[in-house]
């Protein structure tokens, strides 16, 4: 499986490869206070999937959520039984099949998509954000909450709203070393504590500054990216009805 991870890597692309100006996701306000409409090349306007899970004994919860700006396009999930064993490094191979269950129930078409979890900042470059963007051919970027590997090029316990650190690889990792493989990514501070930046990593037809800039435009009034947020809480939502 380590080796069909590094063919997964090489596959993959780790540049900007897409059709829609996910730069103009800068104009867009994902608070749901406060909607602007957006426009992409043609008028058509961009579409954020965020995707993320939530476990039930030998069962998980898919959750996929689109939106446009803070508007909620379309909510759907998949309940799928788990059939791998939790392997630290493999994640992968025991939640990518329950998502693709999902993403088989999707109307909408994203322009790109949020995973939980990392991308390229993977021993082997091949987290689930890799795997699902090259299974679904979408660009698509990881949001991890912790760092895998990988070594921040400068401190990250006191950054600032808006502000990254890039993430090298180091010799744990498969990548060339000093390869920029991701970002810690600040999207929110407060003055009364501090909270941990999230780390952003390509994953498929997106390059690190890429994926770095679309969770900052992405960012809402908490520390999750908004595409990813209300992904976990319509899992969180789902699980509780089946338990």
């Amino acid at each position: 499986m380590e080796a069909l991870q590094r063919d997964i890597a090489t596959t993959a692309r780790f540049e900007d490869a897409f059709d829609v100006d996910l730069a103009a996701l800068d104009r867009a306000d994902f608070a749901p206070d406060d909607q602007t409409t957006l426009d992409g090349p043609g008028g058509d306007p961009p579409l954020v999937a965020g995707v993320d899970q939530a476990f039930l004994d030998e069962r998980v919860v898919s959750a996929i959520v689109v939106l446009r700006g803070a508007e909620v396009v379309e909510r759907t999930h998949a309940v799928s039984p788990l059939t791998f064993p939790y392997v630290p490094g493999l994640l992968s191979f025991r939640e990518g099949g329950p998502i693709l269950d999902a993403f088989e129930t999707l109307d909408a078409d994203p322009d790109v998509a949020l995973f939980d979890g990392s991308g390229r900042i993977h021993f082997r470059q091949a987290g689930l954000a890799t795997h699902m963007g090259l299974a679904l051919d979408v660009p698509a970027l990881g949001v991890a909450k912790r760092l895998l590997c990988g070594t921040p090029v400068a401190d990250t316990d006191r950054l600032d709203a808006g502000d990254s650190v890039a993430i090298e690889s180091d010799d744990r990792m498969d990548a060339p070393p000093g390869t920029v493989v991701g970002h810690a990514v600040q999207t929110r501070q407060f003055d009364s504590y501090r909270i941990n930046p999230v780390y952003v990593s390509p994953g498929h037809r997106v390059s690190a500054a890429t994926a770095r800039d679309v969770v900052l435009a992405c960012r809402g009034g908490y520390k999750l990216p908004e595409p990813t947020r209300v992904a976990d809480a319509y899992a969180d939502e789902v699980k509780a009805d089946y338990s």
